[in-house]
């Protein structure tokens, strides 16, 4: 079964939001959040394209905007915001408009990224960034072997769960659930 990356992002967030995504027949709103968000990737997308890569600590490379990878050995796929290559290596960015700190379910989603990148382009990749759009902050993530495990196995858990179309348990941090445009899905959760 083949998955997106964002499924990867959501299902450590609450993996019912990735349950009810594939199973429950409903549209799923756009927020205003949303919205924002993608204008704010397409601004920075444009204006990374004249900056330099030393932001990044890098003295050369090239850049490519939203690269649609897919790899069949991980049953993933998704659009990556930017990939820088330089003669060595890759590395995977990750815009973010939020100015909160690095939650772990955003570096399990760009470690799926570094994965899919090995795998699609053959360029191996030790580090990813992740941008924090408000604050321009860049923050470096080394893509270490614990990160590539733990993303593997989400993989094959949102797989499992989904080819046997079983809905998991809630999140235990409920607060999350307040704000879930599939909250009233989950009987369960008051």
């Amino acid at each position: 079964m083949n998955i997106r990356v964002s499924d990867i992002k959501q299902y450590f967030y609450c993996p019912r939001v990735v349950y009810h995504t594939y199973y429950t027949p409903v549209t799923r709103p756009t927020t205003h959040p949303m919205q924002i968000g993608a204008v704010q990737h397409e601004v920075l997308s444009v204006l990374e394209r004249r900056r330099t890569l030393s932001r990044y600590g890098l003295d050369a490379g090239s850049r490519q905007f939203h690269i649609a990878l897919q790899a069949e050995s991980l049953g993933l796929s998704g659009v990556l915001d930017l990939l820088i290559q330089t003669e060595e290596e890759a590395f995977p960015v990750e815009f973010k408009s939020t100015t909160q700190r690095l939650n772990l379910n955003a570096k399990y989603q760009l470690t799926a990224y570094a994965l899919m990148v090995e795998e699609c382009l053959g360029q191996s990749v030790s580090q990813g960034f992740i941008y924090r759009i408000p604050t321009q902050r860049i923050t470096p993530v080394p893509i270490s072997e614990t990160l590539r495990r733990r993303t593997r196995d989400a993989i094959q858990q949102i797989q499992r769960m989904l080819s046997d179309e079983w809905m998991p348990p809630p999140t235990s941090q409920r607060g999350k659930c307040v704000e879930c445009e599939f909250r009233r899905f989950c009987a369960d959760v008051l």
